[in-house]
């Protein structure tokens, strides 16, 4: 491939937004160009962790505390960083980044084919015009150029293909999916949920809407995928390909198109521009091996390499047209960026329930969808909601580590259960989208490639603070209600991208003056340039974004192609 390859499209990142687009273009007949800057992985043949017992792993399954300290001091804070898994993370002494003097930051990134669409937790909700319309509602932020009717055919499309298990429930909050059939509940996960549902009416508890194929499609088994056979062994990579990631489903399905070329260990530096026709010409990427830079062609390209990848990329396209970032007319580039706050919660003992166990190790949990402010009026002292995570456990076999005890008489007391069940639960709050917090170009510090380093200028505001005092409140209240004792509260310092939801910093908006992109993801200032990741983002609802990550970017390939079939791009 030389450099005056002429593509149709180029997109930007390989990962859950970057799998869809190159899916969705090559189907469509076009001629695809797909830029990682992380290795190649190959489904299957590059999970290194996968069906290692921990006591086949030279560390156990725990990383070297000096490797990780020296080379992954922020990645190393992730729960899934271990032994297993620490191919898949980057190495943060290699890829520095820089926050703002007294704030924390958590960049928490892929370093393959496939992005975090490998590691990610594959919770799969879909948000609701409560979430598009929340902006408007409440005028924090700018409003969405869309509601959930504009997004909901998208959403049905794209489930379809990827396989996301769940219950119906009817709750206008969190509309329902296509769904495949739910992952079970516990004896103690549905017993709870009684009491809590007749606790308190107007909430539930519901299995995750995980994606997690139950029962695979003939569509979905043909790319090789199949059923999920709950060793909860996800962020290692699944041979099954029985949860989702772009390496399993999306991108086999774009290769088996022709269309797709893809280049891995790519590392994109700027967007090229004509000032003449006001249009992007394609993009200039550095291998990461050799340092030698390329300058590829297209006609379109989509930016989906994660929301502070992207936003860095744009930052760093100046031109004499953009002297302050590519599409920058607005302003806004960088700024309004978002996660979700977590690690906040409680727990208890759930009393009864000696003789029952649960079998396999089932890769999923329940959830509690929002229900506060959902009615006009605010019913706390904060605007937005929560929703909570969690799962029952009951000690194991790990019980006897570091204890003491040995043999045949061991082995029989590890067969039985013991101790109590206990109930977790964990909420996940909105963050408001606010000016102020943004990630900008450093103005010294560069990267390897003498790329501008990400500088991170992010925290938390007083209704977020507000909104953790009732977020614990009420998990206390729940697991009350539920029968719990010996309750124990719980609240973790929240640093911001730690919930590895990050969005915003190129935020869709109706007006060109006050935001970045438009309600197709498609560039105000440049008609040929797309954003879907979660850059994109105006707000960030409660929900897990991966989902509308999906169905945002297909509905945007949707409109560009027919664009372009029209000549008009």
């Amino acid at each position: 491939m030389s450099e005056n390859t002429p593509f149709d499209v180029i997109v930007v990142g390989s990962g859950m937004s970057g799998g869809w687009a190159a899916k969705e273009f090559c189907e469509k007949g076009m001629k695809t160009l797909v830029l990682e800057r992380g290795k190649m992985t190959e489904h299957s043949v590059d999970y290194a962790g996968e069906n290692q017992n921990p006591w086949d792993m030279k560390h156990r399954d725990r990383v070297d505390p000096k490797l990780a300290n020296e080379e992954y001091p922020v990645q190393q804070t992730c729960y899934a960083f271990r032994e297993s898994t620490r191919n898949f993370f980057i190495n943060d002494k290699e890829n520095p980044f820089s926050v703002e003097d007294g704030k924390t930051f958590a960049w928490l990134r892929g370093d393959q084919v496939g992005g975090k669409s490998l590691m990610w937790a594959r919770q799969s909700y879909r948000w609701s015009d409560t979430d598009f319309g929340a902006n408007k509602a409440d005028g924090h932020g700018t409003d969405w150029p869309i509601r959930y009717a504009d997004v909901e055919p998208w959403y049905d499309y794209v489930e379809k293909f990827v396989g996301i298990s769940g219950s119906a429930e009817g709750l206008p909050q969190l509309p329902d999916s296509i769904f495949q059939p739910p992952m079970e509940l516990t004896c103690v996960e549905k017993d709870a949920k009684a009491k809590i549902e007749a606790a308190f009416p107007g909430r539930k508890m519901i299995p995750g809407r995980a994606a997690h194929l139950t029962k695979p499609t003939e569509e979905q088994m043909a790319l090789g995928r199949g059923s999920c056979q709950y060793r909860n062994q996800c962020e290692r990579g699944c041979s099954f390909g029985a949860y989702f990631s772009s390496v399993s489903a999306t991108l086999p399905a774009a290769k088996n198109t022709g269309n797709m070329t893809l280049v891995s260990d790519s590392v994109v530096e700027r967007i090229l521009y004509d000032p003449e026709t006001g249009r992007a010409t394609g993009v200039r990427a550095i291998n990461r091996k050799t340092k030698e830079s390329t300058d590829y062609q297209a006609r379109v390209i989509f930016m989906c390499a994660s929301t502070i990848g992207t936003v860095q990329v744009l930052l760093n396209s100046k031109s004499d047209s953009f002297e302050n970032g590519f599409a920058n007319s607005s302003g806004t580039l960088g700024k309004y960026l978002m996660d979700h706050h977590t690690r906040i919660g409680a727990e208890g003992e759930y009393p009864g329930f000696e003789d029952d166990y649960f079998a396999g190790r089932r890769p999923n949990g329940i959830y509690i969808p929002r229900f506060v402010n959902l009615g006009g009026d605010t019913d706390k002292d904060f605007v937005r909601g929560y929703g909570y995570q969690g799962s029952s456990s009951r000690s194991s076999w790990t019980r006897a580590l570091g204890g003491r005890g040995f043999g045949e008489d061991l082995k029989n007391e590890l067969r039985q259960p013991d101790g109590t069940w206990r109930l977790r639960i964990q909420g996940f709050g909105e963050m408001l989208p606010r000016e102020e917090n943004q990630v900008r170009l450093h103005p010294t510090k560069t990267d390897e490639y003498g790329i501008p380093q990400a500088h991170m200028d992010v925290d938390w505001s007083d209704n977020e603070a507000k909104m953790r005092v009732a977020m614990k409140a009420d998990a206390v209240a729940m697991l009350e209600a539920a029968g719990c004792t010996n309750i124990t509260p719980f609240e973790g310092e929240a640093i911001p991208g730690h919930c590895i939801h990050e969005m915003g910093g190129a935020r869709m908006g109706r007006d060109p003056k006050t935001s970045v992109v438009n309600g197709r993801n498609q560039c105000h200032d440049v008609p040929n340039v797309f954003i879907t990741d979660g850059s994109s983002f105006s707000s960030v609802a409660c929900q897990n974004p991966s989902l509308t990550f999906m169905a945002l970017t297909a509905r945007a390939v949707d409109f560009a192609a027919t664009q372009m079939k029209q000549g008009l791009l």
